[in-house]
């Protein structure tokens, strides 16, 4: 059916089929079917059909990998109010992908794209406000950051959980809040965040939020650092160096601390110089 209508030159019909053809719905996937059908869409201004041939650019998927394309195409469908190519210009921005790197430009994109309920823009426009952006520490604010953090959140966005989780522990321009800390790292943990599952480990080991369990420490820490998250891997191999939570075994806590090592983190090798020291 659809073939057809693309056949008769129906722009609709030519954006969805070549979507199936992108990501291999109901036909073999096939890119090149994809960008040919999806170019004669964005041919005629379809903002769908740039969005997606963007994404192909972006990718490199049945066309060569080309940023700057990426970022006209995106271009051309926020302009007519695409929330995702919005959020896409937003991030490109954000990361300097095609464009010069413009963190004030990034904002802007995303708030278009978050205020007609992006989730992703929600979540990228929350950590800009946590982070602070352009340059300006005086940029931060940790409420807008919440705003937009908890739209997020409240759909499912792990990264945002994460992030909330964060505002909630460690800014004093809001109440401190180790429990709603918890609770935000707690559905990210659940989801897999590895950032979530290392800081939820972190809580449990300080007691923060909830009472100290070294077990349960050590049980968020594993999960994490089995993922390949570095400081989850030093902080398991501390708990077997001191015998938090697991039984003392200096031959797992060198395994866990030499992978964190290994990726860079430093203490995890200031940790290992000093390893014959620990009994």
């Amino acid at each position: 059916m659809f073939q057809k209508a693309a056949n008769q030159d129906h722009t609709k019909a030519q954006c969805f089929l070549g979507l199936c053809y992108k990501n291999g719905d109901g036909v073999p996937q096939n890119y090149e079917k994809a960008v040919e059908l999806l170019q004669k869409a964005v041919d005629k201004g379809f903002a769908d059909a740039q969005f997606i041939l963007g994404i192909c650019y972006y990718d490199g998927n049945g066309v060569p990998q080309d940023f700057g394309k990426a970022v006209e195409l995106f271009q051309d469908a926020a302009n007519q109010g695409n929330a995702d190519a919005q959020c896409n210009l937003g991030a490109c921005y954000d990361n300097g992908n095609g464009v010069p790197k413009n963190l004030e430009k990034a904002v802007a994109w995303y708030e278009k794209a978050a205020s007609q309920g992006n989730v992703r823009a929600q979540c990228n426009l929350g950590i800009c406000y946590f982070e602070g952006f352009g340059g300006y520490e005086n940029r931060k604010n940790i409420k807008k950051a919440i705003k937009w953090l908890e739209k997020a959140a409240n759909q499912g966005d792990a990264q945002a959980q994460y992030c909330l989780g964060d505002c909630y522990k460690l800014y004093m321009e809001i109440p401190q809040h180790f429990e709603k800390a918890v609770e935000w790292y707690q559905k990210a943990a659940n989801q897999g965040d590895v950032y979530a599952q290392t800081e939820l480990g972190e809580c449990y080991m300080n007691g923060w939020g909830v009472p100290v369990s070294y077990e349960k420490a050590v049980e968020w820490y594993q999960k994490a650092a089995n993922l390949g998250h570095a400081d989850a891997q030093r902080c398991l191999g501390n708990c077997y160096m001191k015998g938090h939570g697991v039984p003392k075994n200096k031959d797992k806590a060198e395994e866990w601390l030499r992978k964190a090592a290994d990726q860079g983190d430093e203490m995890a090798t200031r940790l290992l110089q000093f390893f014959n020291y620990y009994d």
